[in-house]
């Protein structure tokens, strides 16, 4: 019996251009959802999961007894390349054929990473969750910690000059508003 040879896979032309994704990993904890309102009254079986892109996502486990406040408390260790800007979190119903999304939120990556806190900086979040209609559907609390990476790049925090009368220092944290008298 003769062996059959594999076709050879051709390099693309532009191979040195594809390099691997560089990636930052996300410590979420999904702590709870408050006052979800499903369409249906069935309220059971509630999970949720988290995407960076189209191809990235991690899910919890379900609560079977939480109702419309399910009380989740899981660590996700989740994968999200550089150039993400939003990351979806969907709170779903599993139910007996299929799994039905109840609300979804955006979060901004910039609402946990990057600016002057450091990489590893514990951000405790809650937002508010709309159903696919867009109407206000519950609240989801989680923390997000971004992992330090082994790779060497950081996001620049830029100083800011004071602009008191007779300062001369430089301040270096994160703006408040203040009303000049």
């Amino acid at each position: 019996m003769a062996c059959k040879k594999r076709p050879s896979k051709k390099i693309p032309e532009n191979h040195d251009l594809q390099m691997e994704k560089p990636l930052r990993t996300l410590e979420i904890n999904v702590i709870s959802c408050e006052n979800l309102r499903p369409r249906r009254p069935a309220n059971k079986n509630v999970f949720v999961t988290i995407r960076t892109d189209s191809e990235t996502y991690e899910t919890t486990e379900v609560d079977c007894k939480g109702g419309s406040f399910p009380f989740l408390d899981e660590k996700l260790a989740v994968n999200m390349p550089v150039y993400v800007k939003f990351i979806t979190v969907e709170v779903q119903c599993k139910t007996a054929s299929r799994n039905r999304l109840i609300c979804t939120v955006a979060i901004p990556v910039t609402d946990f990473c990057g600016g002057c806190l450091p990489e590893n900086y514990l951000h405790f979040l809650s937002y508010r969750l709309r159903d696919p209609n867009g109407s206000r559907n519950g609240i989801i609390n989680l923390s997000i910690r971004v992992k330090p990476s082994q790779q060497q790049y950081r996001q620049p925090c830029w100083d800011t000059p004071v602009g008191v009368k007779g300062s001369t220092g430089v301040v270096i944290g994160i703006p408040v508003g203040y009303k000049f008298g």
